[in-house]
């Protein structure tokens, strides 16, 4: 294709089409959906249980992998060393995927070794957000019970803050 022949089909298409951009997204103006109380979604929950089982999982895949699919490597290195000493072009072709098969294991058990870890550390910050939170909520409940005016009779003293001292009249 000439250039020229390419400005022409670039004007050809700004006639008839206006240059614009267009995002493909709804109108601000209607709300863009289903707008929900971000409190009616639930609460999220995760069990010390859950996020133990997820990491014991990941390290038993982590040592699987090593294990069992780690085993054609060394054999496949070794068929591969062979055809090429004896002068047959599939030896360097089986040694590149052994190469490649090798380095996208090793990216796999990183990837399952960080989620096992991840767990691990996960489990931890959050039972010492939970001791902290619930810590914190004692706490609140202890300053609400005198604070609260509602705790003795209406119109009588809070008995949070024990008898009234007596004024000495000098």
């Amino acid at each position: 294709m000439a250039w020229d022949e390419w400005e022409q089909l670039k004007s050809q298409t700004a006639e008839h089409q206006p240059t614009h951009m267009q995002l493909n997204q709804t109108d601000p103006g209607t709300g863009g959906g289903p707008t929900a109380d971000p409190g009616s979604y639930g609460d999220l929950e995760v069990s010390e249980a859950g996020l133990a089982k997820i990491g014991e999982h990941a390290h038993g895949l982590f040592e699987r992998l090593w294990d069992e699919a780690r085993v054609a490597v060394p054999s496949t290195d070794k068929a591969a060393g062979s055809l090429t000493t004896q002068g047959f072009a599939l030896g360097g072709a089986l040694q590149h995927v052994s190469t490649r098969w090798d380095e996208q294991l090793k990216s796999l058990r990183d990837a399952c070794g960080h989620i096992s870890n991840h767990m691990r550390v996960t489990k931890k910050l959050h039972a010492g957000d939970d001791e902290y939170i619930r810590r914190q909520m004692s706490s609140i409940d202890t300053l609400d019970a005198g604070f609260n005016e509602r705790v003795g009779e209406p119109g009588k003293p809070n008995p949070v803050y024990g008898e009234p001292s007596k004024k000495k009249d000098s």
